[in-house]
Order: C-alpha cells, then sequence, then structure tokens
C-alpha cells in the first residue's frame, strides 16, 4: 500500500470515528427488487385503486413536491376532506413506524389504509382484486408472485417501490461525510443550535426522526382535540402521543405538524422550541436552524414519473 492509499484509509477512518460521535446519520438507498418495485410504481401511480378511479397514492404524495401533497388535509373520494395531515412518502421506510399514531408496523401494512379508508379511497380489497384481474394486471402479479392478485402481493409491491423512495447525498449527508464546504456557516451554527437546545433528543438517526413517539405539547397544551396513539391504545399516557416526524427534505413538506397548522418553517421552528422545548429562541437561532434545516434537502429518486 502506497502512501496516498494509506492517507485515504486513514481519513476514512477518522471520518468514521467523527461520525460515530454524530447523533444524525447519513442516509442511502435500499436493496430493492426491481420487477416488484417497478409493478408497485405502476399501482402507486394508478387511481384505479379507488373505488371512484379518482384517487392515487400519487394524488396525496406528489413525488415532485416533496412527497405530500401541501395540503393542510388531502382530499379523497367524492371530495371528502381528510383530518390529518399527510406525512411525506419519502423516506418513510426508514420509518419504525408508519402513520403519525404508529398504527402500522411497515410501508406494507401502511400501503392498506388508504384503500380501505373510506374517506381516501373508499375501497375494499376484494372488490379490488377483482377490478384488476380484469386488466394487463393479472398477467403482471402472475408473472412475480405465484398467487396472483392478492391484497398481500398489492401491498407488497407498493411497499417494495415506496423503498426506492429515499432521498441520500443531501448537503447536510456530504458534511456529515466530511465536505466541510457543502453547507453554509450559519447551516453549521444552525446545527449546533438544534443539538444544543435539544431538538436533536427527538430528531436523529438516519431519518432525523421517525424512531421514537413524543407527546406532542410538552410545555404547551394547547391542543384538545388530537388524541395520536391514544385513539389506538385508550390509555391515558398516551393522549397527545405522536410519531415524530423526519425532517428530511422538511423545506419542501410544508404545511407542518400533524394538523398542518403553519407552512411557515420559521414558525414551525418557533412552536417547538415553545411546545416541545420550553425555551426562548431568538431571531437569529431561528434563521440558523433554518438554514440547517434547509441543507437537508436530498437527490430525488430518477424517473419518478410513470412511464
Amino acid at each position: 500500500m502506497n502512501i496516498i492509499q494509506k492517507s485515504a484509509l486513514l481519513l476514512v477512518f477518522l471520518n468514521i470515528l467523527v461520525l460515530a460521535d454524530e447523533p444524525i446519520s447519513p442516509i442511502h438507498t435500499l436493496q430493492v427488487n426491481n420487477k416488484k418495485a417497478k409493478l408497485g410504481k405502476e399501482l402507486f401511480f394508478d387511481p384505479r385503486l379507488s373505488k371512484d378511479d379518482t384517487i392515487s397514492c400519487a394524488t396525496c404524495h406528489n413525488l415532485q413536491e416533496g412527497g405530500d401533497d401541501g395540503l393542510k388535509f388531502s382530499f379523497g373520494i367524492n371530495g371528502q376532506e381528510g383530518s390529518i395531515n399527510a406525512p411525506t412518502v419519502y423516506n418513510a421506510a426508514y420509518n419504525f413506524r408508519q402513520f403519525w399514531d404508529g398504527r402500522a408496523k411497515d410501508l406494507q401494512d401502511q400501503a392498506a389504509g388508504p384503500v380501505e379508508n373510506p374517506v381516501e379511497m373508499g375501497f375494499n380489497f376484494p372488490d379490488l382484486i377483482q377490478k384488476l384481474n380484469k386488466t394487463d394486471y393479472k398477467e403482471k402479479f402472475q408473472s412475480l408472485y405465484k398467487d396472483g392478485i392478492t391484497k398481500a402481493n398489492i401491498t407488497d409491491a407498493i411497499a417494495e417501490y415506496e423503498k426506492t423512495l429515499i432521498t441520500p447525498n443531501a448537503p447536510f449527508d456530504r458534511y456529515l461525510k466530511g465536505d466541510k464546504k457543502a453547507i453554509s456557516q450559519d447551516a453549521k451554527e444552525g446545527y449546533e443550535i438544534f443539538k444544543e437546545k435539544g431538538c436533536v433528543n427527538c430528531h436523529h438517526g438516519v431519518n432525523i426522526g421517525g424512531n421514537l413517539y413524543n407527546k406532542f405539547g410538552i410545555f404547551t397544551k394547547e391542543d384538545k382535540t388530537w388524541f395520536g396513539r391514544y385513539n389506538l391504545t385508550h390509555k391515558e399516557r398516551d393522549k397527545f402521543m405522536f410519531k415524530v416526524p423526519s425532517l428530511r427534505n422538511i423545506a419542501q413538506t410544508a404545511p407542518y405538524f400533524h394538523d398542518g397548522r403553519t407552512y411557515d418553517l420559521k414558525e414551525a421552528i418557533k412552536i417547538m422550541s415553545l411546545y416541545q422545548l420550553g425555551r426562548h429562541i431568538t431571531d437569529d437561532e431561528i434563521n440558523k436552524i433554518e438554514a440547517f434545516l434547509q441543507s437537508l434537502n436530498g437527490e430525488l429518486p430518477k424517473d419518478i414519473e410513470p412511464q
């Protein structure tokens, strides 16, 4: 091994040591079954999964607009309005549970929810399977699944596609990997403030969130209608407990919070400081934290539009 190779190896080793001390880790793409993902992509963009052929997964998860729909609440069949903000589908594979209340254990479990929700797609799987069996989906499923079109296979294909919706190589990822010029000085200071204030206690790991539940309104209790996990468990301790959202691409996923209460990222930072941390935060600190959050915008997958 020559001196250049040794130096390169040393730099890699030192960078690993630095990363080990950071509460946030760079994100990376996942291995997928490409044939299943291709089928899942078709399903993701197909409005025929809804009862009246008007709503697809992509309706509420616009892959060109942050993986959500930019609305406070989404609209389903017959113009029905939902009651909770649609989270981004980007990087959802890294969430430890799915939905704000964590009722789905994984992406496949989550994929069934909107189809059967009367406000969203308003359908049922027996009728959907019968519907799809009259299309070219029949042969496509049979080529990949021995039992053809089933609920499990539909949701498996969609989940496999969603595993491709990862946004790596954000400026902050490059910064963590050693490129100290990848983000601005304000973003660097914002990251330090983010850690010092305690934001990182909930927003950490590969997805900078999405890996635990926390109570919304620790220091300021204003929300009396959104019960979060309590609706599932009916345990008093779970009132106002929600899955902590990922902060990746946060600058592109307004409005914010489960109730979509603000489109302003600075206002969202201020709300979190008050509600969750009980801390005073200055305008300068808000600006620098925002600069850090802006650096979390990753690269979108290629060919995200249907063929």
